[in-house]
């Protein structure tokens, strides 16, 4: 079956439900994927790819990070 077929089969669906809690059930559904598509990642500019590389060497030079090992001690923790 198609696409197109099943979205009117869909619309056919709603157009006759009449259970007020499956019908607030679908909105919800609809809503949780509209929000998930609005927050996808988006890829960085090149400004901000430069922008997170100077801040990074920033943190390397003034010591803020941490090593292979300690990720690996902090990581037993999870």
């Amino acid at each position: 079956m198609d696409l197109q077929t099943r979205k009117l089969n869909a619309i056919r669906y709603l157009v006759n439900l009449q259970d007020e809690k499956i019908f607030r059930e679908i909105e919800a559904a609809i809503d949780t994927v509209k929000s998930q598509k609005e927050t996808e990642l988006q890829p960085f500019t090149p400004k901000q790819l430069v922008d997170r590389a100077k801040r990074s060497n920033e943190d390397y030079v003034s010591g803020k990070f941490k090593s292979q090992d300690q990720l690996e001690l902090e990581s037993e923790n999870w």
